[in-house]
């Protein structure tokens, strides 16, 4: 049961990201899961999105809970009971007891890394022709053509997602690092 449980909600959210990414350059990096985590699959969570920004904290809220949903999981986007702002912990805990959730699933960004490399120059050799009106024909020649190093910086993005369960006292049963570059 213990590795049917952790896995469900492995591949629900990993799910996730295949749909949130598409064929963009985003990697789960890191993957822990709790072993000794025994309980049934979660059934009902709240999704919380820790950002000041309330359209990105609903859109990541939203996009959890469909996908979720689609694997058997009641998920409570926050901004549904709290709309104002994001919960506090004691806030997540009076919903967490009053509301029978037995999971919470929580999402943040961490500060964003660059990455900065110098990608050396190098030269090639083009064909060329050209027709030579002295001897009525075709000559070939070939150039060499100098392509210069630069300098490539990407922008990473980095998040953390977190899923709690609510027994025992809570304790943390799965987190994923995700980076996603962006050329600057």
């Amino acid at each position: 049961m213990k590795r049917y449980s952790t896995f469900n909600i492995g591949v629900a959210l990993c799910c996730f990201f295949i749909m949130m990414v598409g064929c963009s350059s985003s990697k789960l990096v890191e993957i822990w899961s709790d072993s000794s985590f025994q309980s049934p699959p979660l059934k009902k969570m709240v999704i919380i999105s820790v950002t000041k920004n309330s359209v990105q904290r609903r859109i990541w809220e939203d996009a959890f809970s469909v996908e979720l949903a689609k694997h058997g999981v009641e998920a409570t986007p926050s901004y549904r009971l709290f709309p104002n702002a994001v919960p506090d912990t004691n806030q997540v805990i009076q919903i967490v007891q009053s509301n029978g959730y037995d999971g919470v699933l929580v999402t943040r960004s961490l500060p964003s890394e660059t990455k900065t490399q110098y990608l050396p120059g190098y030269v090639s050799t083009e064909q060329h022709m050209r027709y030579d009106r002295r001897r009525a024909r075709f000559v070939t020649y070939y150039r060499e053509i100098d392509h210069y190093g630069y300098i490539d910086s990407l922008k990473v993005g980095i998040r953390v997602i977190d899923v709690w369960t609510t027994k025992n006292d809570g304790q943390m049963i799965w987190s994923a690092t995700v980076k996603r570059p962006n050329r600057i």
